[in-house]
């Protein structure tokens, strides 16, 4: 017996790459815990402190430095309006334990058409976290080293690509690879606001900054309701990411109601004194925003990490924790769009391959989507962050109000001991998302908001078109009667022949296996033809006689223009008309190279003629390969 070394393989590129392939039976081991489920599921909300402020402080510069004293109303109404939700999605983990994201709640509780309005809400707001929190990320380090600041989109595009692979790999290593830099980051910003905070108190609510900070702006507006109103908009961004825990209830160890219950409780008390201690700190230091993506640019929590401790290594700690915190809170997205792809393809909305699980056990259909048409948006908005904030809250809030909706209409059909205060909570919810949503809307529409808008009717239509289809073809194929046997016949062959060769041998063995009426098409190419003429009788006809069999009849056929597929096509579909209710079956011998590159080396006018009699044969016509192996030469043909 071979010891178990040497039945393992060596590794190959891509083990190296992605890990091992995972069996089926090792899908529980990658279940995470709390510790690991907060940087998978919470890095989207946690990283939101860091953009979330900055997006609303940006809108107040017109107000100059009057703009500052708004942040910390506008900083208790986004905090106020997360604790509602926080609240109403602990009570969807409950009632839905195997996954109770927007598009299932909405879906079971409001029909199909709101379940795939959550599903398309969902789909974009996961698009633009992995683009948003990308490039905010490389904003922070723009901050930090100016001289970067060309090569912003080329820095975006290669930790998309990283993040990537690193969910290519699995559950389990992404949080193992996060759990670092995500509590780096929220230990580096507890340590600025509590350093701020002390010296606050120290001077009384007046702060003296370590360092000279940019001069604020000269007001150029007045303030308005409608000012504030835009400000509010942009910093509910921080609420983002708050349903990844109830989508990805399934990725939890058990009890993973629980487990992710304590998740999410966590990951939300962390953003909540996050986002007041930023709030108040900048009203405290008297920090105005600068303008994105223009010379000079700082974030909010670079100025306010250099006002609390100067440029020092506890400032470049800081600023690299928050640009990998920001550039991977994407993995939040990379964890639930897979799974959401999941569950909408489960229902027969997006292709069946979202549903099928890779190598490690992750839907790297999802995985790859979510790749590309992130990228594609980093690409057109050049990797800034304030070109992308406009189109961010819209699907998040919409999936909130959605979800909060179904969750009424779930306590409802299921009545209980609290199901009235349930009702009251997601009610409430429900309303203030929905008041959000249309806030968002009415103050980002013209800033690219309509882009959304536009979006999620398209991506509808989209879903909706591929169930016509699957149900389509579930009728055209449906049979529900006993196999029919009258009208059995052997079917037509036809063997495409370049030359007499092992390959033509194999191919012609294989016929002669399923009937005796066999045609041999050879295209006249002259020299070939006159040799595969003086073979045939010989090396065919001959040895098929003395065996008693019928021999295949050579049908050379001319091409003036010396064209190979389209006259041997044309000669199938002739044959399919002229023999009503005959199968016609076309085996095709085919070189099959050991290395890839080799195929470089020969024409592809097999594939090119199966490709043509797939899209232009009819039922009739069935298409088999006959491969040849070259690496095997040396072994006698079956």
């Amino acid at each position: 017996m071979d010891s178990p070394s040497t039945n393992i393989p060596g590794k190959s590129i891509l083990d190296i790459l992605f890990g091992r392939p995972l069996a089926n039976f090792e899908d529980r081991g990658e279940s995470v815990g709390v510790s690991k489920g907060i940087p998978i599921f919470g890095l989207d909300a946690l990283s939101s402190a860091a953009y979330g402020p900055e997006a609303a402080l940006t809108i107040l510069i017109p107000l100059g430095l009057a703009g500052i004293a708004y942040i910390v109303p506008i900083s208790v109404s986004i905090i106020v309006l997360l604790t509602i939700v926080y609240i109403s999605y602990r009570q969807t983990i409950e009632a839905y334990p195997q996954g109770g994201g927007s598009y299932t709640v909405a879906t079971e509780n409001l029909g199909v058409y709101a379940g795939l309005l959550a599903a398309a809400a969902l789909m974009i707001d996961y698009i633009l976290c992995v683009a948003v929190g990308i490039s905010a990320g490389v904003g922070a380090l723009v901050s930090a080293v100016p001289g970067l600041q060309p090569h912003t989109l080329l820095l975006c595009l290669l930790i998309l690509l990283l993040l990537t692979l690193i969910n290519l790999r699995g559950v389990r290593e992404a949080g193992a690879v996060f759990m670092a830099p995500t509590y780096l980051f929220v230990g580096c910003m507890l340590v600025v606001i509590f350093l701020g905070v002390y010296k606050s108190i120290l001077h009384h609510g007046h702060p003296v900054s370590a360092v000279a900070l940019p001069p604020s702006p000269p007001a150029i507006a007045a303030l308005s309701i409608w000012l504030l109103l835009k400000a509010f908009a942009s910093g509910c961004t921080a609420m983002t990411g708050v349903e990844a825990v109830s989508n990805g209830v399934g990725a939890f160890s058990e009890p993973r109601s629980k487990t992710a219950q304590k998740t999410l409780t966590v990951i939300i008390l962390l953003l909540i004194v996050m986002l007041a201690g930023i709030a108040g700190l900048i009203h405290a230091f008297g920090i105005t925003a600068t303008p994105p993506g223009e010379p000079g640019y700082q974030s909010t929590l670079s100025l306010l990490t250099l006002a609390v401790s100067g440029r020092n290594w506890f400032y470049y700690v800081t600023i690299g924790s928050i640009l990998a915190v920001l550039a991977l809170s994407a993995n939040t997205a990379f964890a639930d769009f897979p799974r959401l792809c999941k569950a909408i393809a489960a229902r027969r909305y997006l292709p069946s391959p979202f549903t099928e699980k890779g190598r490690r056990l992750v839907y790297s259909w999802g995985v790859w989507v979510l790749f590309s048409l992130a990228g594609l948006l980093l690409i057109i908005f050049r990797g800034v962050t304030d070109r992308l904030i406009p189109l961010f809250a819209v699907g998040a809030f919409l999936a909130f109000t959605l979800s909060q909706a179904g969750m009424v209409v779930h306590w409802k059909k299921h009545p209980g001991p609290h199901a009235r205060t349930h009702m009251f909570i997601n009610g409430f919810g429900a309303i203030a998302t929905g008041i959000t949503v249309c806030v968002v809307l009415a103050a980002k529409f013209l800033e690219g908001a309509w882009i959304v808008v536009l979006l999620m009717p398209a991506l509808i239509a989209v879903m909706l078109g591929v169930k016509r289809h699957y149900r389509r073809v579930t009728r055209e194929i449906a049979r529900h009667a006993p196999l029919r046997l009258e009208a059995l016949k052997p079917p037509i062959v036809v063997v495409p022949v370049e030359a007499w060769n092992r390959v033509t041998e194999k191919a012609l063995r294989y016929a002669l296996s399923l009937s005796k009426d066999i045609r041999a098409v050879h295209i006249d190419c002259g020299e070939e033809t006159i040799d595969l003429r003086q073979n045939w009788d010989r090396f065919v006809v001959q040895p098929i006689l003395q065996a008693g069999l019928q021999p295949p009849e050579l049908v050379i056929l001319e091409s003036p223009y010396r064209f190979i597929v389209t006259p041997i096509l044309n000669h199938v579909l002739q044959l399919e008309k002229n023999n009503p209710g005959q199968i016609i079956s076309i085996i095709i011998p085919e070189l099959v190279e050991n290395r890839w590159y080799y195929y470089l080396l020969h024409n592809q006018r097999a594939t090119a003629l199966k490709g043509l009699l797939y899209f232009k044969g009819d039922r009739r016509i069935v298409v088999a390969n006959v491969p040849w192996y070259l690496d095997n030469e040396d072994r006698e043909p079956c």
